[in-house]
């Protein structure tokens, strides 16, 4: 059906007074107002950086922080807020950089302790926040604790992992990877047991039943706090707190770990943050976040993804909002983390069957694809195809209720390269110019293949073609990162889903502190009808601020194009 953009402002008064009249006797409205909310990270834009893949400074063909710090200028240009770095402590690289064997070093192949300094000196010269992947969870095999604990059981180290003298009944279960991975639970021939591993076989975990364990994790969150350090991306947070004994699949969990993790962090540093990967139930994340806010800041939000790719690739976003909704309540200040595509695959587990198989068809229809028996490993852009679309979904992105978050090279439209393994497909190295290698480096052998063919080859696609090109996404990207910058009430403010007759129109309304904000997405490729309708108009002032222009005139009709969007800023009539 038809319907308009405009009379969608009728409903924002009821909404409005909705508002007001809402009850005050929540923990979310007690622990501090959204509209007096002030965090730095619940609007910041967040880029996510493998330093070994961004920008290699000394021509060995692997990036490093000497690079990286030559292209700050590129980052704060862009606009980004926050850089979040992979992994980059010494590790044997069998899981790109995730089995650590050293969590308080650097690995010497990206830099110096004088490097990394330089870095972050430069960051914060340029007002940008360093957030680093904080991998707790397990260790690698070839880690020195490690290395003690299956060599003597007398050793203090022994009981920093979690083993069992005879193989569990359930060995096979909760494993992270299916399809690659066979088992948790692994026979150790110089410890004469079993080791617990949710990850690869050559990722022990670390047992936090054990409290020197925990001591220690908040030895490294010090740590590198004092290096300078605004917070952490801690991976695989449900596997920090889980308890193996009592069942891979549905294990208890130690939630008061993460309130003295936080602690710690915040008695170092006030501001720092901790951002966790946890792909989580609604009912699950309250623990997470903390009745009271007091565990981590911040989450990625998983299940509003994988809900997204449903409905783009359905041309509904009716399953979408209901995703979103089902997430609305969280204790303030708690934010989420809003993304597209990050580093691993794109995780549908939580879809059921026919709609994932709905999701493959559509995005990843050849086996070589998908990953995990869950998941699709392709970057957006070669997945996505259609310009229109790849647009549309960066401005959805930049609307949703939270912090926004993109991955290196996103911002250009990277392809991905299925010659690789398993995630290593989407960690290509950055594609700076036309030059030999796409300017990642000089070396003729770069660490990992450019992507070299192709319409996303690095000849095609690459930084510097783009920003030449106000037509491109690049600019594109930055043009909505301005846009989001001037509009704070989207990652502040109070917001609510206005409902739509037809089931391809999303449309979210914000409020903070007398501004207001209508963001409307077309998720069909089929042009939208929209009536204009004049009792709007009598009580507001409609600004359009990006996007595909709609007609404010009162009673005129107008088009919203297929995957169209259009920002409105709404002041009232005076």
């Amino acid at each position: 059906m038809n319907h308009t953009v405009l009379a969608i402002c009728l409903q924002i008064l009821y909404l409005s007074a909705l508002f007001s009249s809402c009850s005050t006797e929540t923990k979310e409205e007690k622990f501090i107002p959204s509209e007096l909310s002030d965090e730095w990270y619940r609007n910041s834009v967040v880029y996510n950086i493998e330093v070994a893949t961004f920008k290699d400074s000394d021509g060995d063909g692997i990036g490093d922080f000497r690079g990286l710090t030559s292209k700050l200028g590129y980052l704060d240009t862009l606009g980004i807020d926050v850089i979040w770095l992979a992994p980059f402590q010494p590790s044997p690289r069998r899981d790109d950089g995730y089995d650590v064997t050293d969590h308080f070093s650097i690995d010497e192949r990206l830099g110096t302790f004088g490097d990394f300094d330089l870095f972050i000196k430069e960051a914060k010269r340029r007002g940008l926040r360093v957030l680093m992947d904080a991998v707790l969870n397990h260790t690698s095999i070839d880690h020195p604790w490690y290395r003690q604990a299956r060599a003597d059981s007398t050793s203090p180290y022994h009981s920093w992992y979690v083993w069992s003298a005879t193989k569990p009944k359930d060995w096979d279960k909760g494993m992270v990877f299916p399809g690659v991975q066979n088992q948790t639970w692994t026979f150790d021939e110089i410890a004469s047991k079993y080791y617990f591993h949710r990850f690869y076989d050559f990722q022990p975990d670390l047992n936090y039943e054990n409290p020197e364990v925990e001591r220690m994790a908040a030895k490294v969150l010090t740590y590198w706090l004092e290096k300078g350090i605004d917070g952490f991306r801690l991976d695989a947070v449900p596997f920090i707190i889980d308890i193996p004994r009592t069942g891979s699949e549905n294990p208890e969990h130690m939630f008061p770990i993460l309130t003295r993790l936080r602690k710690a962090v915040e008695k170092v540093n006030p501001e720092a943050v901790l951002l966790g990967e946890a792909n989580v139930t609604a009912e699950e994340n309250v623990h997470y976040f903390g009745g009271e806010g007091e565990r981590l800041h911040m989450m990625f939000n998983f299940f509003a993804n994988q809900y997204l790719f449903y409905a783009l690739a359905t041309h509904d976003a009716s399953s979408f909002a209901k995703a979103l909704k089902e997430f609305e309540k969280k204790p303030l200040p708690s934010q989420w983390a809003f993304f597209l595509r990050n580093h691993d695959e794109i995780d549908l587990a939580r879809l059921r069957k026919a709609q994932r198989q709905t999701v493959y068809d559509k995005f990843g229809p050849e086996t070589n694809m998908q990953l995990y028996d869950r998941g699709i490993r392709r970057r957006l852009a070669p997945m996505l195809q259609d310009p229109r679309l790849i647009r549309m979904a960066y401005s959805l992105l930049f609307s949703l209720p939270g912090a926004p978050v993109i991955r290196y090279g996103e911002e250009i439209g990277m392809g991905d390269d299925l010659t690789l393994p398993e995630r290593v497909a989407v960690r290509t190295p950055m594609q700076w110019d036309q030059t030999s290698n796409g300017g990642f480096t000089h070396s003729a052998e770069p660490f990992r293949n450019m992507v070299s063919l192709g319409p996303f080859s690095y000849q095609n696609v690459n930084v510097a073609s783009q920003w030449r090109d106000s037509t491109s996404l690049l600019r594109f990207i930055k043009g909505l990162i301005e846009v989001r910058r001037t509009h704070p009430e989207v990652g502040r403010g109070r917001w609510e889903l206005i409902p739509m007759n037809a089931d391809a129109i999303f449309a979210i309304h914000y409020q903070l502190q007398g501004r207001r904000l209508l963001v409307v997405h077309n998720f069909s490729d089929k042009p939208q009808k929209l009536s204009l309708g004049m009792e709007a108009t009598d009580q507001y002032n409609v600004t359009p601020v990006f996007g595909h222009e709609i007609s404010a005139m009162r009673g005129a009709a107008d088009t919203l194009p297929g995957y169209g969007f259009q920002w409105l800023y709404l002041t009232p009539k005076k």
